[in-house]
């Protein structure tokens, strides 16, 4: 090949380089952030992976929990919201057009949400948390109902325990001086779960593996008319963080720099992301239908959904969202 060929095909190839990138459509996201935690999304606006797409991601403040975020989300105060996966669909019950986009964390043996008591509680098990206090950072999210289930199991009425509404980082504090029975460090916060449990004189009595098994904890959710009106950008938004989770889980102690850093420039202590365990999403970073279908499960029996009333697949986010 010539010099000129060569130099020829190398224009082409920039002037196609750039056709692309100028062709992309340019969206601004906008999200709550979790106090201790970090996003797949965020995750992914720090590893560059938004580059060149058109997406850019604005922080515009803190969620003090998942309802709170499908808030700001269903009144257009946000393109993106957070929340267990329960929170999710009781939105969609009352008429918000949602659609789950991504897992934004999954519960295993190695990433749960845990329940603890001081080392000397009575306290022995979930039996015992019926007429107990537990600290919870937000009431009808994830945490929430895994005690109603855990209750509802052992044969309990679902509302036995007193829910307290505490901000993550307070909840070693509640716990440590009294002012609850139970603590309950919820999957996304193992940043503050470590660094109390690294304190000692903390027992753990359950983790939610123990009542739902190995399951979707939460979804990262976006409003249907977004994906419609900007297909292109939700589809990249949706693998780009798949992505993210990914390289979370094959890269645990550089997840931990990244995540520090982030943490610093939002003003955070940044020494907690030593505590950081991962997203515990399955590999590939997509959800199964029983990620959402034991959750309606659950909400049929409780009443609060009709049989055949909702399903995981009008729910869950697929390429063909935007045409459906």
């Amino acid at each position: 090949m010539t010099f000129h060929s060569r130099k020829l095909l190398l224009s082409a190839a920039l002037f196609l380089g750039l056709a692309a990138t100028a062709s992309a459509e340019d969206v601004k996201l906008r999200y709550l952030a979790s106090q201790g935690g970090l996003s797949a999304h965020e995750l992914a606006a720090e590893l560059g992976y938004f580059e060149g797409t058109g997406i850019t991601l604005e922080n515009i403040g803190y969620a003090a929990g998942g309802p709170a975020s499908l808030i700001a989300l269903a009144s257009g105060d946000a393109e993106i919201g957070s929340a267990a996966t329960a929170a999710v669909l009781n939105s969609i019950v009352s008429g918000n057009d949602f659609v789950a986009a991504y897992p934004s964390n999954g519960i295993n043996k190695e990433v749960q949400s845990i329940f603890y008591v001081l080392e000397d509680s009575p306290i022995k098990s979930i039996k015992d948390i019926a007429g107990k206090s537990v600290a919870v950072n937000t009431l009808g999210a994830h945490l929430d109902y895994t005690i109603r289930e855990a209750l509802h199991k052992e044969g309990l009425p679902s509302d036995a325990a007193n829910q307290v509404v505490v901000p993550g980082p307070q909840l070693e504090q509640v716990l440590r001086s009294g002012q609850v029975d139970v603590s309950a460090f919820g999957y996304w916060q193992t940043t503050f779960e470590g660094a109390a449990r690294k304190n000692g004189g903390l027992r753990a009595i359950f983790g939610d593996t123990e009542v739902l098994g190995e399951i979707a904890g939460g979804f990262v959710v976006l409003r249907r008319d977004f994906v419609k009106a900007h297909p292109e950008a939700a589809k990249t938004f949706v693998e780009q963080s798949a992505r993210a989770l990914d390289y979370a889980r094959e890269h645990p102690e550089e997840t931990r720099k990244v995540f520090a850093k982030a943490l610093e420039k939002r003003g955070e202590n940044p020494d907690i992301a030593q505590y950081f365990q991962g997203f515990g999403v399955r590999a590939g970073g997509l959800p199964v239908e029983r990620d959402v279908q034991f959750w309606i499960d659950v909400l049929v029996r409780e009443g609060k959904l009709k049989e055949g009333q909702l399903s995981a697949r009008q729910v869950l986010y697929s390429p063909e969202t935007a045409t459906n």
